[in-house]
């Protein structure tokens, strides 16, 4: 297989990776749906991850060996292998959902094992003695979790939520393997159509790094703000 010519400029290089054929067109869709993905990832493994954290921390020991037994398997098998299992076992098969959705449902079910230990330790981060104050005051326990725990805990695990955010985002650059055209399979797209590796896949790379930036500088924010 050739491979593009060397005397090509740079100028000309951008041009037949980016401008002929408008292939900036694949990077922007590509774009458009790893943020599809990612949102509905986050709000997935957020809900999931506070169920799970509830129900860990249950007395009720069913609910706890259960959430336990989640956590565990989807902490301890690769992400790839539950994203294809949730697109060619459980979900591709039998339903109509669009292989996006299921690609973001994967990677919510996912996120959701470790934010639930995020928030379970931001949870148990905060002194007994509040649930104790809350209960005297004559709230009851969802009361005193809601308005006196949460809050605090939120503050507290607010960095590795952020960390946890910005992890999901890269690796939902795996969902090429069931077909679904994200901002790293654009890229292979434009490099496999050109046969020049360097810009599309350092295009890729540039935009990932401003996503994570622009998380981080937001995160950050909301982190000072807090605080005051």
């Amino acid at each position: 297989m050739a491979n593009v010519p060397v005397a090509l400029t740079f100028a000309e290089r951008f041009q037949r990776n980016f401008i002929e054929s408008d292939r900036w067109s694949l990077l922007l869709g590509g774009l458009k749906t790893t943020v599809f993905i990612s949102l509905i990832a986050v709000v997935i493994g957020i809900a999931l991850g506070m169920l799970l954290a509830l129900m860990r921390l249950s007395k009720f020991k069913p609910f706890s060996f259960l959430a336990g037994g989640y956590v565990d398997i989807m902490r301890g098998t690769p992400v790839v292998v539950q994203l294809m299992i949730f697109y060619f076992v459980l979900l591709g098969p039998h339903t109509m959902l669009d292989r996006t959705i299921i690609a973001a449902i994967a990677f919510g079910c996912n996120s959701g094992a470790y934010v639930s230990e995020i928030i379970r330790a931001g949870i148990l981060s905060v002194d007994g003695g509040q649930r104790e104050a809350g209960l005297s005051l004559g709230l009851t326990g969802t009361m005193t979790m809601r308005y006196i725990i949460m809050p605090q805990a939120i503050k507290n695990i607010l960095p590795s939520l952020g960390n946890e955010l910005i992890m999901l985002i890269k690796e939902t650059s795996i969902v090429g393997y069931i077909g679904v055209v994200d901002l790293s399979r654009a890229g292979e797209q434009i490099r496999a159509r050109t046969l020049d590796a360097f810009m599309p896949l350092i295009a890729v790379a540039i935009v990932y790094y401003v996503i994570v930036k622009l998380l981080s500088f937001l995160l950050k924010r909301l982190e000072r703000r807090l605080r005051e």
